[in-house]
């Protein structure tokens, strides 16, 4: 009988692994249905749905393996990583999506949120304002009118898998739709900036290196005090705390 492995799981949503087959648990019906119309669109691999039964969508394993993970080391070759590029690249060109993404909130949507959460990493005592404050001069660069594409939304490295230097899928969509193309490639190379070079060399298109250090600061500033909330450790060596650490 196969084992029921914990993948991830925390107040809003859950995933489970029992053998070949992924089960997502969450209780917003409209984030499931999300998911599942992104991963209809796109036009790269995505898993395949097994059947889907409110509030589990069952989905078939992917192979291969994930180039590496948040605060871990990266795996997998540069023609890996730029396979990875060249992929989202992909996503990015397709046709939109109907609705708009988590990479595609509004700037002044954004500012407000940023504000709000620096402010309360200082109160609470989580980061030093000085910290905070460098950071938050940097992701004024991703608060800037873009060109909408069709993004994951989260696109983190442990949600490419591949095989060789072939990627056979992406994972977590429900957080897909349009939105700020360098969203998704700043998301994917958060922590792992030794891979950006190889990234941008598959993706094929100028990228404004600044703006995706904003968003790096972006990502961490607003990650951190959920982490910290729900179980997981943003301080731990090579995660958020040490990526906005490294950009002042």
């Amino acid at each position: 009988m196969d084992e029921v492995e914990v993948v991830v799981a925390h107040t809003e949503r859950a995933t489970l692994r029992v053998g070949d087959v992924f089960l997502k648990v969450d209780a917003d019906q409209a984030r499931i249905d999300g998911e599942v119309e992104a991963m209809s669109l796109a036009p790269v691999p995505t898993p395949e749905v097994l059947w889907r039964k409110p509030p589990v969508l069952a989905l078939a394993a992917l192979p291969g393996t994930t180039l590496g993970r948040l605060g871990g080391s990266s795996t997998g070759s540069s023609a890996a990583w730029a396979a990875a590029g060249a992929a989202i690249r992909q996503l990015h060109d397709a046709p939109l999506p109907p609705r708009p993404g988590r990479a595609g909130r509004s700037t002044v949507a954004l500012a407000a949120e940023l504000d709000d959460e620096c402010r309360l990493l200082v109160t609470n005592g989580l980061l030093p304002a000085d910290l905070v404050l460098r950071n938050r001069r940097v992701a004024e660069a991703a608060l800037r009118p873009w060109t909408s594409a069709f993004t994951h939304g989260d696109l983190q490295i442990a949600h490419v898998f591949v095989d060789g230097d072939e990627v056979t899928g992406i994972i977590d969509w429900s957080e897909a739709g349009q939105g700020d193309p360098l969203y998704d490639l700043a998301t994917f190379t958060l922590g792992h900036e030794e891979r950006l070079d190889d990234v941008l060399a598959g993706y094929g298109a100028d990228v404004d290196l600044d703006v995706i250090h904003a968003w790096w600061s972006v990502r961490s500033l607003l990650a951190v005090r959920w982490l910290a909330e729900h179980g997981f450790d943003p301080f731990a060596p090579g995660c958020e705390v040490d990526v906005l650490r490294s950009l002042v």
